[in-house]
């Protein structure tokens, strides 16, 4: 029989497997995207977590190698974070008010 860690971060196929968090979160995310479209969603979420931890991690290492970033890089840095999500809620402002189309949650597979 073959078990999770025989596979790669996006490889196997889907489990079911039973996480436990708050109603509210629940509710916010059916109402997003359906129940049938809430274990890609979640699966998603999982999937920018993980990166965002290797990305962490990879911060770190960087700056252990080759020490702290300046001031002037922070706040460089700071400013560009600023812009990309100003853009991000620009974009879902316009898909939601135009009546674009976002991504098909429900139409997506878990895995």
């Amino acid at each position: 029989m073959e078990t999770p860690e025989q596979y790669g971060v996006d490889e196997g196929p889907a489990q079911k497997v039973s996480v436990s968090m708050p109603a509210g979160r629940i509710a916010a995310v059916k109402a997003r995207v359906g129940a049938r479209g809430f274990s890609a969603y979640v699966s998603a979420a999982v999937e920018r977590q993980i990166q965002r931890d290797l990305l962490e991690e990879l911060l770190q290492a960087k700056e252990s190698e080759i020490g702290h970033p300046s001031p002037e890089v922070q706040e460089w840095a700071a400013e560009i974070f600023q812009d990309a999500e100003a853009m991000a809620a620009d974009e879902h402002t316009a898909e939601t008010t135009d009546g674009g189309e976002g991504t098909e949650w429900s139409d997506r597979k878990a895995g």
